[in-house]
């Protein structure tokens, strides 16, 4: 179990956490309803998404059952205005991950206390797990954060279903961790320029930014993801993994040793085509940490 979890405590008191189900959670074989959107929650983000997802050995909609509160003593980590469910749930299908996921999970999730200071009520909700199988627990998950579920809707699964997609796509670009070799050469005419840099991958996978101004022309730039800088590379689309690996992942500025040159001016120039670059990305937008 990870850090957070009430493990190996919540192992051992598991009988009486089971029992306290028994006693007072009523049963019931209604069908899931979609959990609604707490007013306080924003919709995740494309980077929220991704984030989760790519962590996520599993991802799995499920229909919550029974629920149980784990006592404060016995969730080291929770923070202030949580409390800590142990959740069982009905597997509805799984989005990533073995198939043979089981029919019948466990889990525990954080949730925010309601305005009386008590756990909401997740039972007959439907919710998407982002989670990793627990070794020699069948039938349980652990939640890659303390808080990795969101309330199911069509919409949202279809919204993870793409962001998987491109995650396992043969052309999916790699993890960038930053840049280097930043040159920029002035042209023949004034306020002419071309600035390339290379781009830095957690697997060393090729990749390079190229910013072309041209004599009363707007600025264009472009990324490449092979060992070939091209000069007619295009800018990657909001909403695509290699813009998540751009605008979420590049520094926000140049370090002194990434440079290539040692002219001022040159300097000058790569700097500024850089913060263009990090302007036309925007922001990587969050609303989960």
């Amino acid at each position: 179990m990870r850090q957070w979890s009430a493990a190996p405590s919540i192992q051992l008191g598991r009988i009486a956490l089971l029992l306290t189900l028994t006693a007072c959670v009523a049963g019931g074989g209604a069908s899931a309803q979609t959990a609604p959107a707490a007013p306080a929650a924003p919709a995740p983000t494309y980077a929220d998404l991704v984030g989760l997802a790519e962590r996520s050995p599993v991802v799995a909609e499920v229909a919550v059952d029974d629920q149980a509160t784990v006592p404060p003593e016995r969730a080291p980590g929770l923070a202030p205005g949580r409390a800590r469910l142990y959740v069982e749930a009905e597997t509805r299908r799984v989005l990533k991950g073995p198939s043979a996921l089981g029919q019948s999970i466990s889990y525990l999730v954080d949730v925010p206390l309601n305005a009386k200071g008590k756990p909401p009520k997740l039972k007959k909700l439907a919710f998407l797990l982002f989670a990793d199988s627990v070794a020699g627990h069948p039938g349980e998950l652990q939640l890659v954060k303390p808080d990795a579920q969101l309330p199911a809707d069509p919409g949202l699964e279809d919204r993870v279903r793409q962001v998987i997609a491109q995650l396992v796509a043969p052309d999916a670009p790699p993890h960038v961790t930053g840049v280097r070799n930043v040159i920029s050469v002035a042209g023949n005419l004034a306020g002419e320029s071309e600035t390339q840099m290379s781009i830095e991958t957690s697997d060393g996978a090729p990749g390079s930014l190229t910013v072309i101004r041209r004599p009363n022309m707007a600025p264009t730039w472009g990324v490449s993801w092979t060992e070939v800088v091209d000069q007619s590379a295009k800018p990657p689309e909001p909403g695509t993994l290699a813009w998540y690996r751009l605008a979420c992942f590049l520094p926000r500025q140049l370090k002194p040793d990434d440079f290539l040159q040692a002219d001022a001016a040159g300097r000058q120039r790569a700097e500024a085509d850089y913060r263009f670059i990090l302007a036309s990305l925007g922001p990587c937008e969050r609303t989960r940490q």
